[in-house]
């Protein structure tokens, strides 16, 4: 593969420091977007919500990447918090989608996004061609962050929108938390259990994206996820077994509602996604269970 030169924004978290690292592996060079002074050549700094960056060096790349956002966690009562965890990925999608719709050539486009874009739908079989549904927060959330795509997919662009599941790792939420109340003997179900739960290994999520990356022919919305989807009630099993714990506390459903609020829709859904856009790209999960993600995420396989 020859090399690509790739712009990251949201390189310093916890997805984007491990794609920046996985693309550097393979030879590419990556620069990354920074609120603060460069500190070297391989940053350089913008202001997403001032419209402030090197237009030049974003419109010039070979793949732009946007993985730049608040943190997932935070007060789900919070209208704050909620405002910002949407005007945080919109504002910063949409700056460089119209940066690189202003380019000559327009670099391929690899913006964030999240599983919760499909909305509850039960135990249908959600591929990428699969309908929005609902107004849940993070529901509407993603189909703003979508949309914001538009200008540099209408100037051409290849985009792939990154439908991304929960990523189990023991170095980022959720696992970490969920390994110490499944170890403390507190796991247990989420309402009826029956949900489907996507989620995806790090090592895929990373190895799928660098693959977006440098194979042209793959866009449009990729749904980042193992295959098959486990139900809750499937995964809760799963990681009790690896931790050798019981899980026997079911969190009723009306006390998520409440603790939840707004985000109760995303904890008592149902999201059975395929990644059928990754298969039919060539990508090939290296961990397709429920058991293949949480082993790996226990063990902190890259």
């Amino acid at each position: 593969m020859s090399e690509l030169s790739v712009v990251i924004a949201g390189a310093s978290g916890f997805l984007g420091s491990n794609l920046r690292e996985e693309l550097e592996r393979r030879g590419h060079r990556v620069v990354s977007l920074v609120r603060r002074p460069a500190a070297s050549d391989n940053e350089s700094t913008w202001d997403p919500y001032a419209g402030e960056l090197d237009r030049s060096l974003v419109r010039t790349a070979d793949v732009v990447v946007n993985l730049a956002g608040s943190p997932n966690l935070g007060n789900p009562h919070s209208r704050r918090w909620a405002e910002r965890h949407r005007e945080s990925r919109v504002a910063t999608t949409r700056l460089l989608a119209e940066t690189i719709a202003g380019a000559s050539t327009p670099p391929a486009f690899l913006a964030g996004n999240a599983v919760g874009w499909y909305g509850d739908h039960g135990a249908d079989e959600l591929t990428e061609d699969a309908d929005s549904a609902g107004q849940s927060l993070l529901t509407q959330t993603c189909r703003e962050w979508q949309a914001a795509t538009l200008p540099a997919a209408e100037a051409g662009a290849r985009v792939c929108v990154l439908r991304t599941a929960p990523v189990m790792d023991r170095s980022a939420p959720p696992l970490p938390q969920l390994r110490l109340l499944f170890s403390l003997g507190l796991g247990g179900r989420l309402g009826s259990g029956d949900q489907y739960m996507p989620m995806i290994s790090l090592r895929d999520w990373v190895g799928a994206v660098a693959f977006l990356a440098e194979h042209p022919s793959a866009s449009g919305p990729v749904n980042l996820c193992c295959e098959p989807t486990p139900t809750n009630r499937e995964f809760t099993r799963a990681l009790a077994e690896l931790l050798h714990r019981p899980a026997v506390l079911p969190v009723p459903a009306p006390v998520l509602r409440v603790v939840a609020g707004p985000v109760a829709p995303e904890i008592l859904g149902s999201v059975r996604t395929v990644p059928a856009a990754l298969r039919e790209a060539g990508y090939e999960l290296r961990d397709p269970s429920v058991e293949d993600v949480l082993a790996t995420g226990l063990a902190g396989t890259s």
